[in-house]
């Protein structure tokens, strides 16, 4: 397993170093960082001009600019952003754990309703729960994700004017200045977690489910549930241990590969509710043309993104013992 892990985290760095190439060459010549200034009136005097692209690197060949930016990872250093005043780590990792929480908690809560809702579909294929469980998973796949969460948001407003009070977060990922206790900061950041995390995970949900119904399906139809029902094995046992065991195995594919597509899911929903997370970072990075902060937010999310898909082929082996013993 440890061989196996370590070859996939090998094989895994190529593809970040060819990306990364790729978005830096596409990012440095999509705009001008100096833009801002050079627009100014009355125009700033040329030698703060020859400062400013001093500091951006931008006198340096592109290839010396992608190897400074490369080497200085290594010391923590994610290159200089178009404002001076702004550490492009420390801002990015406190961001970073604002939209991990979204992406955690809805990935959490889509999982769970995909596997319930998917099982059941399935023992009752044809039944009225089947239809209309496939009718609300089509309904939010069919649903754009900022749509979906622009009418949540509207309900918990409408809600709020209804009892005069303010029951449901709309606005933001916490209370700003919020003074209590430990529980009461973590009963706040809960209370905004709400509509957002309901928005993303209902997206992925949907299609997760289908997914679920279609391998429980296959799976129960298997020869070898048919051996462990002659055996007279519980109903229970022969869904979980022998049948939802290995019809978790094309879920977990699907859940591995649509990591990327929560991401920018999170950027949109983050928008919409107005978090000061990633999604946030990446689109202020891409209005101010800043190279750097586009390439650190990159960095993290094909990190996350390969990461999450190499835990994906170790679940494999917990959920299969005929690919671990092989």
């Amino acid at each position: 397993m440890l061989a196996f892990a370590t070859r996939r985290i090998v094989g895994s760095i190529p593809v970040l170093l060819v990306s990364s190439f790729v978005v830096f060459l596409l990012a440095s010549l999509a705009g001008n960082p100096l833009g801002p200034l050079l627009a100014r009136n009355p125009p700033p005097p040329p030698q703060t001009i020859a400062a400013e692209t001093a500091r951006l690197r931008l006198d340096d060949p592109l290839l010396s600019r992608y190897w400074q930016w490369l080497t200085g990872l290594f010391h923590g250093d994610f290159g200089p952003s178009v404002i001076s005043t702004l550490d492009i780590g420390t801002e990015l990792g406190a961001r970073f754990l604002v939209t991990l929480r979204l992406i955690a908690v809805a990935m959490l809560v889509a999982l769970v309703l995909a596997v319930v809702v998917g099982v059941v579909s399935a023992v009752k294929q044809y039944s009225i729960t089947d239809y209309s469980a496939t009718f609300l998973g089509f309904l939010f796949l069919s649903m754009p994700s900022f749509w979906l969460a622009i009418l949540l948001k509207q309900a918990g407003i409408g809600f709020n004017l209804a009892l005069g009070d303010q029951v449901i977060f709309t606005i933001g990922e916490a209370t700003p200045n919020f003074q209590g206790s430990f529980w009461e900061r973590i009963g706040d950041v809960a209370g905004h977690l709400v509509l957002p995390t309901i928005s993303l995970a209902l997206i992925s949900y949907a299609a997760w489910s289908r997914y679920q119904r279609s391998s429980m399906l296959e799976v129960l139809n298997s020869d070898y549930v048919r051996l462990a029902r002659a055996k007279g094995l519980s109903r229970t046992t022969v869904l979980v241990r022998h049948g939802l065991r290995t019809a978790l195995i094309p879920l977990t594919t699907v859940t591995a590969l649509d990591l990327a597509a929560i991401i920018s899911g999170a950027v949109v929903t983050e928008q919409v509710f107005q978090w000061r997370g990633m999604g946030d970072f990446l689109l202020n990075a891409i209005r101010t043309d800043d190279v750097y902060a586009t390439m650190a937010w990159l960095l993290v999310t094909a990190t996350v993104v390969i990461g999450f898909n190499l835990l994906a082929d170790l679940l494999y082996a917990v959920l299969d013992p005929r690919i671990r013993y092989a």
